[in-house]
């Protein structure tokens, strides 16, 4: 029974930044890779920050430079960090456990997602 519960969502002035949290339960933290999504309305889904057990890290173009994931296996917890947030970020924002694998197949575990809205 994997569990993410996301926190520190909210709504922040243009330029601003957010630090959004991911709390996993029901599973070994340390040896999984993270990641946050974003979906804004009307939108595809669409990766804005991975991280594996190695610490090695991945973001689109649209982020880079802005935000950083980074992650506390003491506490179970990952972390993005945003700054010079603009309207553009406004987005429901989720995060994601996986790819882990059983029998070859790769399995997905999801939050219930955080409102971000960026005001100009």
């Amino acid at each position: 029974q994997v569990q993410l519960v996301e926190s520190g969502g909210g709504l922040v002035q243009a330029g601003g930044s957010l630090r959004l949290s991911c709390a996993a339960s029901g599973t070994i933290f340390s040896i999984s890779t993270m990641g946050w999504y974003r979906q804004g309305q009307g939108k595809q889904r669409e990766l804005v920050a991975e991280i594996n057990s190695r610490d090695d890290t991945n973001y689109p173009d649209s982020v880079k430079g802005r935000f950083t994931i980074f992650r506390d296996n003491a506490k179970n917890t990952v972390y993005l960090q945003m700054n010079s947030l603009k309207p553009e970020d406004t987005a429901v924002y989720y995060c994601k456990l996986g790819p882990t694998y059983y029998s070859g197949i790769p399995m997905y575990y999801w939050g219930q997602g955080t409102q971000v809205t960026v005001s100009s």
